[in-house]
Parts: C-alpha cells; structure tokens; sequence
C-alpha cells in the first residue's frame, strides 16, 4: 500500500513557475512509476507527465513539453513536477498517481493503482 501526498499548489501569475511535489509512503516507492495528471472544472482527467522508477524514462503530454519537467529523489520518496512559463489553460487539480508496473511510463490514468488527494494549481491572466 502506497499513500500519496501532494503539495505546492497555488495562485500564480501567467508566465510564472511552481514545483509541485508528491510525498509517498512505504517503502517501495523506488519500484513503482509515476505520473501526474490534471482536472480542469468540467473536463476530464488527463495525463501530464510520467517517470520511470529509475528515472531514465520521461513522457510529457505535448500541451506542458518544454514547459514542465518530472522528476523523482527515491532517497526522499518523493516526486516532482516542475512547472515553468505557466499559462491560464494549465489551471486544474493536479494529482500524482503510483503505478506498480516497472517499465516506461503510463499515460491512461486506469493503469495507475494510487492515488493522491490532489493540489490545485490557479494561473491567472
């Protein structure tokens, strides 16, 4: 059993930067990939980025490439999304997510088996 927490959210203006970061419990957090996922009010939930357990394999959804980087410390359990350049489309909920399959990254949010609570990210115009 994995608990994930997220932090770093907040308000922030067009063009500025967060670091969200994802604090996991247990100790097989260096096994597992992750992810993290955004809702936005009145759409679905969608991929972000993912990382492999070792950290050799990072996909980015084409809307944040460039603007975004994943990236994980297993020695801290944690993970992280760095967001720079932040845009008013890039508001929503932002969830981490574990997935205990051990290859290349997911992208469809089924495949992942835990979840956080979520951290809203607000960017103003």
């Amino acid at each position: 059993q994995v608990q994930l927490v997220e932090s770093g959210g907040g308000l922030v203006q067009a063009g500025g930067s967060l670091r969200l970061s994802c604090a996991a419990s247990g100790r097989t957090f260096t096994t597992y990939t992750m992810g993290w996922f955004r809702q936005a009010p009145g759409k679905e939930r969608e991929f972000v980025a993912g990382i492999s357990w070792s950290g050799s394999t990072r996909y980015y959804a084409d809307s944040v490439q460039g603007r975004f980087t994943i990236s994980r410390d297993n020695a801290k359990n944690t993970a992280y999304l760095q967001m720079n350049s932040l845009k008013p489309e890039d508001t929503a909920v932002y969830y981490c997510a574990a997935d205990k399959f051990k290859g290349a990254p997911n992208t469809r949010q089924y495949e992942y088996d835990y979840w956080g609570q979520g951290t809203q990210v607000t960017v103003s115009s």
